[in-house]
């Protein structure tokens, strides 16, 4: 296609045409990568807190008649303050790196998925506009997917994440390294045990990215739509504001439940502590009330707002920088 058609059809000149296929999706996952690799770095922390939060409370039979002993519960500044003092400031990000291997799949397919949905599949109308019942489908569709093929990563990330909890509350260490935890994992539930927690975690990324991509897309094209706002970064800021609140809202019970049932330990490769996401989530009902499926709400909130923030805004950059028309 040359220049003057490029433009013809809407694309600044030297960019690339987002209709062609192969090209959409490898811009779109290699794009998205970097951008995610930024976000998930600096924000990191606040992962790590959310996840100790979300097992405070997991108090079992398991766990005494093994001799655990049980430590105060804390809230989010004294569990992130708790964590630099008592494990050391580094260990903010402990479990960085499963995070960032789980993101370059994750996150890389997932918006590829997306833009295929949106570009070739579902389609966007004459107008160029998408409606909010395919953005809604395409969101479910790309995270479930992406989050399916991530899931190990997330297994060990989520696992290594809770080694600092598990020492406090008198217990032997689990794991000493992604690689050794990655082993131990296969060793103990083979293949299958890789995507301990799948079902949960793939439910969690359906409804985060149902509410980050179609809200975000949503929004973004009602800003442009409706106010004289242009496709620049005040707009993409608005639009991840708005993503980041709705994934917050819509994933946390999901995350909660997904939390528990990966953390939770393994005899003969199956789970001690539950049977299935359904029976963690009347458990945790039951035992600890409804609000418990909001636990860590604030830092996942106060962590998804700036990560979709930061993610966004670099990500449109990057895609901007490669010559790729914005999302």
């Amino acid at each position: 296609m040359s220049h003057r058609t490029q433009q013809q059809a809407g694309f600044p000149k030297g960019q690339t045409p987002s209709g062609h296929a192969w090209v959409s999706v490898l811009s779109a996952y290699a794009c998205a990568t970097a951008a995610s690799i930024v976000s998930e770095t600096v924000t990191y922390p606040l992962d790590l807190a959310k996840t100790r939060l979300q097992i405070q409370g997991e108090v079992t039979r398991y766990t005494i008649e093994r001799g655990g002993s049980v430590i105060p519960q804390r809230g989010f500044w004294k569990t992130t303050v708790g964590i630099v003092n008592e494990e050391g400031f580094f260990k903010l990000w402990q479990g960085l790196s499963p995070a960032i291997y789980r993101h370059a799949i994750y996150t890389g397919c997932r918006m590829a998925f997306y833009e295929m949905l949106r570009e070739n599949i579902l389609g966007k109308e004459k107008d160029g506009s998408f409606p909010l019942w395919k953005a809604i489908t395409g969101g479910l569709l790309a995270g479930g997917l992406g989050q399916f093929l991530a899931s190990p990563a997330d297994l060990v990330k989520v696992q290594m994440q809770a080694e600092g909890r598990r020492r406090l509350e008198g217990k032997k260490p689990r794991v000493k390294g992604p690689w050794h935890a990655f082993s131990k994992i296969l060793r103990e539930g083979g293949v299958r045990g890789l995507w301990k927690g799948w079902v949960p975690n793939v439910q969690r990324a359906a409804l985060v990215n149902m509410g980050d991509l179609t809200t975000y897309d949503t929004a973004k094209q009602f800003i442009l739509k409706h106010t004289a706002l242009v496709d620049n970064s005040l707009t993409h800021f608005l639009s991840s504001c708005c993503a980041g609140l709705v994934s917050a809202t819509l994933g946390t019970p999901a995350d909660v439940v997904k939390t528990r049932v990966m953390n939770q330990p393994t005899k003969d490769g199956r789970g001690v502590l539950y049977t299935s996401s359904i029976d963690c989530l009347m458990k945790t009902v039951r035992q600890e009330g409804f609000l418990a499926l909001y636990k860590g709400f604030i830092p996942i909130w106060a962590r998804m707002a700036p990560w979709s923030l930061i993610f966004w805004l670099s990500y449109e950059q990057i895609r901007k920088a490669a010559g790729v028309k914005g999302f």
